[in-house]
């Protein structure tokens, strides 16, 4: 089983290098380019030059529409996933990805919550894991190994037909009998349930490590919001957790309300943490603030052996110095790698429950 990076570079390899996109959809060797063009259709940008000059470069995704946008045979590992839609649909084009044959997807997604772009406002990341850039860009460097296959899939469950760009690149290669599987799962709650901490993740079961969080928050109250503390319960922990944190924007790799200067949020985005997005609500029709946050865990995963749930207090102040339950609206993506079977996800909410308004 190969691991790239720097240090490895240098190294041969018997894994074979494939690519799967519009342009080639099976990822066959020597088959990338080959849609044909009417030289009569004056509308194609390659009428006059034909074949082989970005004649297929996206598709289009009718309304209810599931597109297979990759099937691979196995052994191997995915390395890398670019896509790229306009942000009207990011919350609307759900990714899935499957392994091994399962039925129940091991990730499930709006593109936008996946990307750590959830609010369908463009928000560059330059972390090592998910990197975003200009304009819309989305990348994800997690390497997901398979054995037998890897099925990923795009479902629109919007109004209308969207364009959409990606490209899978991957490897035919050996996968080592401790590698385990990529998972991502989605949650929203609308608002929050009063004195109820928010439930990133729970049900996962089998060995594994939990490997990042994706938040996309809206602030229903004044005053700061970030007090509450990311607890992860694991392999037998009930009332009380084993690894409890000391704040939200702690968490998240920030401090002190993330207030860079008094009065002003301090963005950041670096390889492991980031406070990449503030949306004031400014103009005539915007409400409330809004946040995008993650963190990843690469140098410190959280292992578990054999369960994990991960919860967040959103929790701010009220009058006489007191802690104030929220009742905001809190998305989150959690991003992990365990042995199968997992178990099934909580359903995603419906369109108007994912719907950013």
């Amino acid at each position: 089983m190969i691991n790239p990076g720097l240090g490895n570079l240098y190294r041969l390899t018997s894994a074979k290098s494939r690519s799967i996109t519009a342009e080639n959809p099976t990822g066959e060797p020597g088959k990338g380019g080959m849609a044909l063009v009417d030289p009569n259709d004056a509308a194609h940008p390659a009428r006059e030059l034909g074949q082989g000059w970005k004649v297929r470069p996206s598709i289009d995704i009718e309304p209810g529409e599931q597109v297979v946008i990759a099937e691979i045979d196995g052994p191997g590992i995915v390395n890398h996933m670019w896509m790229t839609t306009f942000p009207e649909a990011w919350r609307h084009l759900i990714l899935r990805m499957y392994w091994d044959g399962e039925k129940e997807p091991s990730v499930e997604a709006p593109i936008g919550d996946f990307y750590c772009n959830g609010w369908g406002e463009r928000a560059n990341v330059s972390s090592m894991p998910i990197s975003v850039n200009p304009a819309g860009g989305f990348n994800c460097y997690f390497q997901m190994p398979f054995r037998k296959s890897a099925k990923i899939v795009i479902e629109n469950i919007g109004f209308d037909k969207r364009m959409f760009f990606y490209q899978i690149d991957y490897v035919l290669t050996e996968v080592d009998e401790s590698a385990a599987y990529f998972h991502a799962s989605f949650r929203r709650e609308n608002p929050v349930s009063y004195m109820a901490p928010y439930t990133i993740v729970d049900g996962i079961e089998g060995k594994g490590q939990y490997v990042g969080t994706y938040a996309a928050w809206q602030v229903n109250s004044n005053d700061w919001w970030g007090e509450g503390e990311v607890k992860f319960y694991m392999d037998g922990d009930r009332e009380f957790p084993t690894i409890c944190g000391t704040g939200t924007e702690d968490y998240f790799g920030g401090a002190w309300n993330f207030e860079q200067s008094k009065g002003q949020y301090g963005e950041f985005s670096n390889l492991y943490h980031g406070l990449h997005q503030v949306l004031k609500p400014d103009g005539l029709y915007r409400a409330n603030q809004r946040f995008g946050m993650y963190r990843f865990h690469v140098p410190d995963p959280i292992y578990f052996e054999s369960e994990l749930k991960v919860t967040m207090q959103a929790l701010g102040w009220r009058s006489g110095k007191r802690f104030l339950p929220l009742q905001d609206d809190i998305a989150t993506v959690a991003y992990w790698y365990q042995t199968e079977p997992h178990r099934p996800f909580k359903p995603l909410p419906d369109r108007n429950g994912l719907e950013v308004i």
